[in-house]
This record gives C-alpha cells, sequence and structure tokens, in this order.
C-alpha cells in the first residue's frame, strides 16, 4: 500500500475532513492530529460547565506541539522545511496558555510565559528544555487533575525520563527532575544506570519497562504505553457508568487510534518498510 492508498482509505473515515487536502506524510500526520483535536474539542462541548478542567490535561501535547512548532519556526525555514507554512492547532477550550505563548516571540519570553502559567518554569529557555518541561509538566498535571489517567501518567514520565536521561545524555532541568520525583520517585530519577532506574521504579510506572533491557529499545516500551491506554481505555467504556471515567476512557481509545493511524501512514510511505514497529504498535 502506497501513502496515496492510505489517504483514499482515510477519505471514507472521520478523519476525511482534514486530511481530503493532504498530499505529503507530515501534512496527512498533521491531518489526522487536527481530527482527534477537534473529537476533543466537541466532545469538551457535550460536558457539563467545569468539563474542561478534565479535558484539558489530557490535551496538553496539542500545546506542546504547538510550541515545539514555533520554536522551529522561530529558526527559520532552512532549519524546518515545515516551518514557513507552519499553523498552530485550534485548541478552544482546551488550551491552557497558548494565548499568552503565541504572542512570545523569543524562547525567554515563551520561559516566561509558561512560568506564569499552570505550566509552570521549565527550568531554562533552550528549546530542549522547553518542550521536554512541557511534556514532564503534562504528565504531573494529568497524574493530578485526572486520577483515572494517573497510570498512564506515571508510565509517560518514565518513557520521558529513560529517554532524555539514558538515550539522549542529559541532565535535568531542575523544575523537570521535580516534577518526574513527584511522578516516581527521587530515587528512581536520580538512579545511575539503566538498570537501577528500571528496578526503583514505583509500581505504578514499572510496568511500562517490562522486558525492555536496554535504552535503544525504549521504542518497544512506548507501543506498550499506547497499547495499555487502549486496552484500560476501552474498559472504561465497557463499563457503562457516566461519569469522568468514561470520558477518559473516550479520549484514550480516540487518541490510540490517532496514533495508530499516523504510524499506519508512516508505514505506507515506507513502502511498508515500517512493517515490524507497526506489528508492535498495534
Amino acid at each position: 500500500m502506497t501513502l496515496e492508498d492510505a489517504l483514499h482509505r482515510l477519505a471514507g473515515t472521520p478523519y476525511r475532513k482534514y486530511v481530503r487536502t493532504a498530499v505529503e506524510l507530515p501534512d496527512a500526520q498533521r491531518a489526522v492530529s487536527a481530527t482527534l483535536l477537534w473529537q476533543l474539542r466537541v466532545l469538551a462541548g457535550w460536558l457539563p460547565p467545569g468539563g474542561g478542567r478534565l479535558l484539558r490535561p489530557l490535551a496538553a501535547g496539542f500545546e506542546v506541539a504547538n510550541v515545539a512548532s514555533r520554536l522551529s519556526a522561530q529558526n527559520g525555514p532552512g532549519a524546518d522545511p515545515q516551518a514557513a507554512a507552519w499553523q498552530p492547532y485550534r485548541l478552544g477550550a482546551l488550551e491552557t496558555a497558548w494565548r499568552r505563548l503565541e504572542h512570545a516571540h523569543t524562547p525567554a519570553e515563551l520561559r516566561a510565559a509558561l512560568a506564569a502559567s499552570a505550566w509552570g518554569d521549565p527550568g531554562a529557555d533552550t528549546p530542549w528544555a522547553l518542550v521536554s518541561g512541557m511534556r514532564m509538566a503534562a504528565a504531573r498535571r494529568t497524574a493530578t487533575a485526572v486520577p483515572s489517567a494517573r497510570r498512564w501518567a506515571r508510565g509517560r514520565a518514565a518513557l520521558l525520563t529513560a529517554r532524555e536521561v539514558f538515550v539522549h545524555q542529559r541532565r535535568l532541568s531542575e523544575p523537570m527532575r521535580r516534577d518526574a520525583a513527584e511522578l516516581l520517585g527521587s530515587r528512581a530519577v536520580d538512579a545511575p544506570s539503566f538498570r537501577d532506574f528500571r528496578a526503583r521504579l514505583p509500581s505504578e510506572a514499572r510496568w511500562v519497562l517490562a522486558d525492555v533491557e536496554e535504552p535503544e529499545d525504549l521504542w518497544r516500551a512506548e507501543a506498550r504505553w499506547w497499547r495499555v491506554v487502549d486496552r484500560d481505555g476501552a474498559g472504561m467504556l465497557r463499563d457503562g457508568r457516566s461519569g469522568p471515567q468514561e470520558v477518559v476512557g473516550a479520549v484514550a481509545v480516540l487518541s490510540v487510534d490517532a496514533w495508530r493511524v499516523r504510524a499506519a501512514l508512516e508505514s505506507a510511505a515506507r513502502a511498508g518498510r515500517l512493517l515490524e514497529e507497526f506489528d508492535a504498535l498495534v
């Protein structure tokens, strides 16, 4: 299957509204994400007043993506071919601080805007610190505001910490370390090796690294994280009780579907050369 074939098939699905104008892989994958965001905004509109407080942390990745794209655009089109055509995701009621962040013209201004918001100070104004700090803050915010997603948030924090420390060999900024320690415990965050890190994780986070012996295999842990979110979310929906848990389950199932579609599009664009990885995802 080619990317053109995959896009043709998506034309008969709920992704068609945004995918119909896509031709290249980055545009197609972004269109899938934009569809998910629209679905979450519609869901937020159906909730009673105050329901946005539940969905906002779960949709925080879109605001992180806006900041990451904004930083790439600020570096100029030569650094990122997509920068010139970049448009932010439209977050509506799901934004945390985007209207403030959108008007920041430098990394230093972005840091200041984050520090004055629910995101908190990322600890530095380098692109890495800004984006990674937001990702860890998103995990912390989810664990606090969405109890039924706390296990997912801790698993995500474990993945973020392992990737930054043991793959990229980076020292966590102090705010990022503080958020990670809140979710994983100081002993795990300060572990001298990947093996020690795995052993020191709390049970609510250790599952994500089960059978992952080396940092270079973290992509398998990422796939496991999504499969668990899918299974847990489907279970919440099958439970049949109306309430916050049912909403969280719907967000989980919709998010996993979009993630898998993005992966399938990439596999199609590469003429099936990602089949082994894609099999692990599904």
